[in-house]
């Protein structure tokens, strides 16, 4: 036989393990796995909610800001040039303030929402690295619980090799 031809006695085996794994993830795997992505991406929307509410004191603290100033036209007609300026002045700080405060609060979500989004992924990853390993352990480790069977295992491989190096 070439190198490129499998045996189909281990394409029979091969087939048999695979379809013995897949039904074991499907089973217990993949459920577990889907509510864990389930979870996080619960986690995520209430941390996109959490930004949306800040957009809206965002939007408030703009509307604030904006009473503020029709206050300050009001006045504006009651007092002198030199009151004027300074008022202008006053206003112009507060929107630069108000417009940091905003800027910062923007860019801390930002970070908040992007450091999460990276944790829930790192965690999913690790979460499935060590079921998969888990679930490999307890194939194998049914598979060979005792002498008798790894000495059948054993002679069986045995008997293959010699077969395969008879032909």
């Amino acid at each position: 036989m070439g190198l490129l031809t499998p045996d189909p006695g281990l394409l029979f085996w091969m087939i048999i393990v695979f379809g013995v794994v897949f039904f074991i993830l499907a089973k217990y795997g993949f459920p577990v796995i889907i509510r864990m992505v389930e979870d996080r991406k619960a986690y995520i929307d209430q941390s996109l909610k959490a930004a949306r509410e800040a957009n809206e004191k965002l939007a408030s603290v703009k509307q604030e800001g904006e009473r503020i100033l029709a206050q300050a036209n009001e006045e504006q007609v009651r007092i002198l040039n030199e009151a004027a300026a300074t008022r202008d002045r006053i206003i112009n700080e507060a929107k630069e303030r108000a417009r940091l405060e905003g800027d910062r609060l923007m860019e801390e979500m930002k970070k908040q929402i992007e450091t999460e989004k990276e944790s829930a992924i790192r965690d999913i990853r690790r979460q499935v690295a060590v079921l998969s390993v888990g679930i490999a352990e307890k194939v194998m480790r049914s598979k060979l619980a005792d002498e008798k069977e790894q000495m059948e295992l054993i002679d069986r491989m045995l008997d293959e090799m010699i077969e395969t190096s008879k032909k």
